[in-house]
C-alpha cells in the first residue's frame, strides 16, 4: 500500500471508530512501524484533519467524528433521481469510476427511512433509460485511472492505437471525457509534453506512479 493510499485508509479507519486506538494497533493493522504511524498522524494533522490523542481507558488516537460531510436529507423523489441516473451511468459504462459510484448510491439508499426506501423502489421501476453502452474497459485500468486522477499522480499506461501499435506512456490525467459510446482520457505525455486523448477501452494496462519530488 502506497503512503497516499495508506493516509486515506488511516483517516477512514479512525473516522469509523467510536473510541481511540493506539499507535501500536494502527502499526499492526497497516503493516508499518510505530514510527511510520506517528509520521502519518502528523501528516493528517498538517492537512487540517482533527486528529487528537485521548488518555485513559479506550484512549489513543481518534479523529473528530464531525469531520465528514454534513447530514444530507434526501426525499424519496430526490434519491430516486440520483440513484436512477447513477445506475444509468454504471449500466452504460459512462463513468469509469463505477465502484466508487456504486458505494455512493448505496449510501444514498441507506440514508432513507424504510418507507422512503419502499417509495424509492416504486419510483425506480417507473424510470427507464435506453441507450447504447460505451465500449467496455478493464477494471484494473479504471481503478488506476481513478486513483491517478483523484490523487493527482502520474499514470503509466499501455496503449493500443487504431493500427494495433502498442506503446507505453507516462501521462498526467488532465480530465476525463465521456460521451454515449466511449470514454476518453485527456492526458499530458510527461516525456514529450504533448497533450492528447486516449480511449479508455484502448488502454490495456495502467499503473499509478509516484509524483516526482521537488
Amino acid at each position: 500500500m502506497q503512503r497516499t493510499e495508506r493516509l486515506f485508509a488511516l483517516a477512514e479507519y479512525l473516522r469509523g471508530r467510536r473510541t481511540g486506538v493506539t499507535a501500536e494497533v494502527l502499526a499492526e493493522r497497516f503493516g508499518v512501524t510505530v514510527r511510520t504511524i506517528y509520521r502519518d498522524l502528523d501528516s493528517l494533522r498538517a492537512s487540517s484533519m482533527p486528529v487528537s490523542a485521548e488518555r485513559g481507558r479506550g484512549g489513543g488516537y481518534a479523529l473528530d467524528r464531525s469531520y465528514s460531510l454534513p447530514p444530507v436529507n434526501f426525499t424519496a423523489r430526490e434519491a430516486a433521481l440520483v440513484v436512477a441516473l447513477g445506475r444509468f451511468a454504471i449500466d452504460m459504462r459512462l463513468m469509469p469510476f463505477a465502484g466508487t459510484l456504486e458505494s455512493a448510491l448505496d449510501k444514498v439508499r441507506a440514508a432513507l427511512s424504510t418507507s422512503a426506501q419502499r417509495e424509492l423502489l416504486t419510483r425506480l421501476r417507473e424510470l427507464a433509460f435506453i441507450g447504447v453502452p460505451s465500449l467496455p474497459s478493464k477494471k484494473p485500468v479504471r481503478e488506476a485511472l481513478e486513483r491517478a486522477w483523484f490523487e493527482q499522480q502520474p499514470l503509466r499506461i499501455t496503449y493500443v492505437d487504431s493500427n494495433f501499435l502498442e506503446t507505453v506512456r507516462d501521462v498526467r490525467v488532465m480530465s476525463v471525457i465521456m460521451n454515449r459510446h466511449e470514454t476518453r482520457v485527456d492526458g499530458e505525455d510527461l516525456t514529450t509534453g504533448e497533450r492528447r486523448h486516449f480511449r479508455l477501452d484502448h488502454i490495456t494496462r495502467a499503473e499509478v506512479l509516484r509524483a516526482a519530488g521537488p
